[in-house]
């Protein structure tokens, strides 16, 4: 259960993943090199203001827990423009009794260029508690929290804008075994992400069948999961890429998420 936000928000903790190349085999869609602050111009095609994903996570037959993403606003952060985006996961039913989880995450991602501008998050797991607050300047690629200066990679990402930013990856022509590689920053450490493209699948949900891509994340064998090959995610096949299912082979039982409400997408989900 300590890792029951980051499943709940489709991203494995970064503590668990294991080393990737410095090179994706795929990547975003660059529009123009730089603007006129020297940023990156990434295509956004995924999503906008008003959308709202509202997830299930069940341990077996058991309801463990919801998580709900929304995108709120565009407001000005650092001097950019910048999606104000929530997400909030937390355990409901018996496991309250023994790990109550009550999380909160937000981030400021520039509208431009993708990257997060601050990071926020709140997270109260069975006691522990834990508070960060990060704020990115790209022009130096440093972040600073808890009074400190972290040197980070170009155009590096937080937890929930990896999320997001993933989102917006241009899979035209993508061919089973092609990976996308994220850099995110998490506990003030910077570690890579990787999701392998395992081919199309339909999948059955609430709302009807929708056609999927199917995804890896790779990550470290052992602690957490069985191997490498013990989680799965769905997302749809469609310009907002928005993540049905996701599913995770633990030591000990299996864990699924699912999507079982949404609004505001920037195209209609389309089921059949």
């Amino acid at each position: 259960m300590k890792r029951l936000i980051a499943l709940l928000l489709i991203l494995p903790l970064g503590s668990y993943l294991r080393n990737a190349p410095e090179e994706p085999s795929m990547g975003p869609r660059i529009i123009s090199t730089a603007d006129s602050d020297g940023m990156r111009v990434v295509e956004n095609k995924a999503f906008e203001v008003g959308e709202v994903l509202k997830y299930k996570l069940h341990y077996g037959l058991v309801n463990a827990g919801v998580a709900k993403l929304k995108v709120h606003e565009v407001t000005n952060k650092e001097g950019r423009t910048a999606y104000h985006i929530v997400g909030t996961g937390g355990s409901v039913g018996m496991f309250n009794l023994f790990y109550k989880v009550d999380d909160r995450y937000e981030t400021y991602i520039d509208t431009s260029a993708l990257v997060p501008l601050r990071f926020i998050r709140d997270v109260n797991e069975g006691g522990y508690e834990i508070n960060r607050d990060i704020r990115f300047n790209h022009q130096v690629d440093t972040a600073f929290s808890d009074g400190k200066a972290y040197r980070v990679p170009d155009n590096i990402q937080d937890l929930l804008s990896a999320f997001y930013y993933s989102r917006t990856f241009d899979v035209t022509g993508i061919q089973i075994g092609d990976e996308f590689e994220i850099t995110t920053f998490l506990d003030h450490e910077v570690f890579p992400l990787r999701l392998r493209y395992l081919g199309d699948e339909t999948v059955k949900t609430k709302f009807g069948e929708i056609e999927c891509m199917k995804f890896m994340p790779i990550v470290q064998v052992g602690r957490v999961f069985e191997d490498t090959d013990g989680m799965w995610l769905w997302v749809s096949k469609d310009q907002n890429h928005v993540p049905v299912r996701m599913q995770s082979d633990l030591l000990i039982g299996s864990i699924r998420m699912d999507l079982i409400d949404y609004k505001g997408t920037k195209t209609p989900l389309v089921f059949k």
